[in-house]
């Protein structure tokens, strides 16, 4: 009986397919994230076990959407990404409708990464009559249908506030990443041998990254009043003889790094550059930035966040693009359902 049962268990495992390599994953993209998506499956730690699956963005000729996608029943009981962008308010419908179908299609599990939360900046309320859009556009995420093995994930990175993540419901978990690491690697390898410090636009801000630059001369700049207007100056620390970096989680118009950068100069910095993970630049106030010259902005470092954006700056001085790919990879490797 022992032989014959070593020949049945040996046949057996014999006629048993691998699963070490089996597709687990299914990412689906909007159409802003599609190349960082495809660099992402392609990542030799998970080609193996991941793949792109298409979806049609079309709509009616009422304008509405007429979403489509594809090979819905190979997603049945996978884990599935989905990769999300609101910068445009005009496709945030469009994305939420495949965010709530997906789970309906009796996916296992389902993770939205979303790098930029864009109503994140009007997190509370100072005066009668306001609205936080971050609290509204956080329970619109909330209300994603549960998948089998749970909540929703939500990787954000560089939330304006970190309190906002108690502003989702229980229907999804929010997890809060950051692109620091990623900027202070490309600062180690392109600046080396510089004599570098670090600026924050505010108390904030230095309270939210400070911690991660301890190793460098920190500067925090202010807003104070002078008369009938309030002008940026130095609060604390010393610029002189610095190339100084400011840092911040997102820029719009420019203004305020534009009036902190001119305050470091004054004071004796040797060269002012800036990193932010999120370049909103709307009404392309990108062009403020896009001068030449010992008062102009050295380097300009961001992510590949906004992909709208990028696509406009990439090639534009003193713009410098990181991509947020290997430390997605890594957020999907170890916090993913895999």
């Amino acid at each position: 009986m022992q032989p014959h049962s070593h020949t049945l268990r040996s046949s057996f495992q014999n006629k048993v397919p691998a699963v070490r390599h089996q597709i687990a994953t299914v990412v689906i993209s909007c159409k802003q994230h599609e190349d960082l998506v495809r660099s992402i499956v392609s990542d030799e730690k998970l080609s193996e076990t991941t793949r792109m699956n298409p979806i049609q963005w079309k709509k009616f000729e009422d304008g509405l959407p007429n979403l489509m996608i594809e090979n819905v029943q190979d997603i049945r009981g996978r884990d599935v990404v989905f990769f999300a962008d609101f910068l445009d308010p005009g496709t945030m419908f469009e994305q939420l409708a495949v965010m709530y179908a997906l789970p309906r299609y009796f996916i296992r599990s389902l993770t939205v990464v979303m790098p930029y939360f864009p109503t994140g900046t009007m997190e509370r309320v100072d005066e009668e009559g306001q609205i936080a859009t971050a609290f509204t556009l956080a329970v619109i995420l909330s209300a994603i249908p549960l998948s089998s093995m749970g909540p929703a994930k939500l990787i954000i990175y560089d939330i304006h506030a970190l309190q906002e993540r108690f502003y989702f419901g229980n229907n999804v978990i929010p997890l809060l990443l950051t692109a620091i690491p990623a900027f202070k690697e490309k600062l180690e390898e392109n600046h080396k041998g510089e004599s570098i410090a670090i600026a924050f636009p505010d108390d904030g801000a230095c309270k939210r990254f400070g911690r991660m630059f301890e190793n460098y001369e920190t500067i925090i700049c202010a807003k104070v009043r002078d008369g009938d207007k309030r002008v940026v100056t130095i609060k604390e620390g010393q610029p002189k003889g610095y190339h100084v970096f400011i840092i911040d989680d997102l820029i719009k118009t420019g203004g305020t790094l534009i009036e902190c950068k001119n305050a470091l100069l004054s004071k004796g910095a040797l060269k002012v550059s800036a990193f932010v993970t999120h370049a909103v630049f709307p009404l392309e106030s990108y062009n403020k930035f896009t001068g030449e010259g010992p008062d102009q902005f050295q380097h300009f470092y961001t992510t590949d966040s906004c992909p709208t954006t990028v696509k406009i700056i990439k090639d534009l001085k003193p713009f410098h693009v990181i991509s947020l790919k290997n430390s997605m990879v890594e957020a999907l490797l170890q916090y993913g359902d895999r």
